[in-house]
């Protein structure tokens, strides 16, 4: 190729995107628990709305998602014409870089913060900003103090992807007040069903011009197979995002079956419940073999172990089992495995072979 071609500044920089990784042919009776799937799957309604697409191929979907749009504001008592559909959350956040940040601009994320802040901020040629957390936690005077006059974005997940951890409404609304006059914060909300009550933000993005939320189906609604997001927040910015957003992002297969998912709230409420209570078993189970983690809001928890070679022998020992968790040194977390919530069998392998990983040591 021409040393004349070259992509826009900020793109070379990007690390490839490596989701978790999935059983291998070799493994039988596996476990794939590196990429907080509902184990449940997705609900009946949504499968159902599924295979009925398949008669709609041939037809172009919606360039509105109108109907999606209007049952996320039923469900959610918003208002529809603020709502934007995306490609998983992933394609919101893309948009608000692309729309809100570029060469000479800063967007801070916090250090175990999801990824794909950094890489759509550098595919956006502005400058990634990666903020101190106190104790795996997002520190609120740590971002505010980061903020200058090039800060354009603040990217903060509540709860947080790898920790789990989560800050309160009081705290979010401080970092929103203190933030520079230019500059939004959004709220990533992916793990916000699995909140009992929580909003996941929305409050604050009605009382305020600065906050943006975005929310997906791709995990407590088990639709990460269709990659489906949403996202909310002031009339003038999310048309400034429909601009550039594509006109046919999502297909009627998507649409249909997120529309039918979002108004099946039974299956959500199961499915939190169910999570919440898998969830204090395993990290109670965990902490008594010795293997400590955050209270955790999400559907993970973040397994610590005593250094990074304990935690990488236990991911090896894991995967002999037929366990796939999830290595997060990517997220300077070396001594520590994402350990997804799964159904209680699950769970309760996770808890033996940890065990017998133990007592060989």
């Amino acid at each position: 190729m021409s040393d004349a071609i070259r992509p826009q500044p900020g793109i070379l920089d990007i690390a490839l995107y490596e989701g978790g990784a999935a059983p291998s042919g070799a493994m039988t009776n596996a476990v794939k628990l590196s990429s907080n799937e509902n184990p449940f799957g997705a609900s009946d309604k949504a499968k159902d709305a599924y295979s009925r697409a398949v008669h709609q191929l041939h037809r172009y979907p919606s360039t509105d998602h109108a109907a999606l749009r209007t049952a996320i504001a039923d469900v959610h008592k918003l208002d529809a014409a603020r709502v934007i559909c995306g490609v998983g959350s992933d394609e919101i956040i893309h948009f608000l870089c692309q729309a809100y940040a570029g060469p000479g601009d800063e967007v801070l994320y916090t250090e175990h913060g999801f990824l794909m802040y950094k890489i759509s901020a550098l595919a956006a040629g502005a400058t990634p900003v990666e903020v101190p957390e106190r104790e795996r936690t997002t520190d609120v005077a740590a971002l505010l103090a980061a903020c200058n006059e090039r800060t354009k974005l603040v990217f903060i997940a509540n709860p947080n992807n790898p920790t789990g951890t989560m800050i309160s409404a009081a705290e979010v609304a401080q970092l929103a007040e203190g933030l520079p006059p230019q500059a939004i914060l959004v709220l990533d909300g992916a793990y916000a069903e699995y909140v009992d009550g929580y909003d996941g933000g929305l409050s604050l993005v009605e009382a305020r011009s600065n906050v943006v939320m975005t929310r997906t189906f791709s995990k407590i609604y088990g639709l990460g197979g269709l990659r489906i997001g949403w996202g909310y927040g002031p009339k003038a910015i999310i048309d400034v995002l429909n601009r550039i957003r594509g006109p046919f992002n999502l297909s009627n297969a998507q649409l249909e079956a997120a529309e039918a998912a979002v108004r099946d709230q039974e299956f959500v409420t199961r499915c939190r419940t169910d999570n919440a209570r898998m969830r204090a078993w395993l990290a109670e189970a965990l902490a008594e073999l010795g293997v400590p983690s955050d209270t955790s809001l999400a559907n993970f928890v973040l397994a610590r172990f005593a250094d990074p070679a304990e935690a990488e022998a236990c991911d090896a020992f894991l995967r002999e089992q037929g366990l796939i968790v999830r290595r997060v040194s990517g997220y300077k977390l070396p001594n520590c495995l994402r350990i997804t919530v799964g159904d209680e069998s699950s769970c309760r392998r996770v808890a033996h072979a940890v065990a017998q990983f133990k007592g060989m040591r």
